[in-house]
């Protein structure tokens, strides 16, 4: 039985980080509209600034439920954003998965990733730890939340054109 158990979360896992590659494909090539389409309704996108767990009551980076997304989105595809003027290109690494929960239809999996940014001619490194809340559905998963940690997130940041 707990072989049967292991194998269903290799799995699972591997589903997960199917998925958790094929968004960061989407981010690097800037596909945003198949980006949105990959979120529940009620999902966020979370950059906290520190260790905060208390995204509503926190400063964060930014903390955007399906409106806020759209409108990012908005911003970054019609350049009214001058950091997105012109969009910096990326090139993502997303490594190091774990599931932290398998419970009912929601599955919360650990990762890290190294996002390159190249703009102006200048490259720039970043890296995070990325948590996904992710939501088992008949067509694939949806993401319910997805925190980006990023490691200097209480430093000095530089304004971005893109999404971790």
């Amino acid at each position: 039985m707990n072989e049967m158990i292991k194998m269903e979360k290799d799995i699972l896992l591997q589903d997960a980080q199917a998925f958790i590659w094929t968004e960061a494909d989407m981010l690097d090539r800037q596909d945003y509209d198949a980006w949105l389409a990959l979120w529940s309704d009620e999902g966020f996108y979370t950059l906290p600034i520190g260790d905060t767990e208390d995204f509503d009551n926190a400063l964060n980076l930014c903390h955007d439920d399906a409106r806020m997304r759209r409108d990012r989105i908005t911003r970054f595809q019609q350049g009214f954003s001058i950091s997105s003027a012109p969009p910096a290109r990326t090139i993502r690494t997303v490594s190091r998965f774990v599931i932290d929960k398998a419970e009912g239809d929601e599955v919360t999996v650990r990762c890290a990733e190294h996002l390159i940014e190249d703009k102006f001619g200048r490259q720039r490194i970043w890296a995070a730890n990325l948590t996904y809340t992710l939501i088992v559905t008949p067509g694939g998963f949806k993401i319910r939340h997805k925190v980006a940690r990023l490691l200097n997130s209480d430093g000095m940041l530089n304004s971005f054109s893109y999404l971790f």
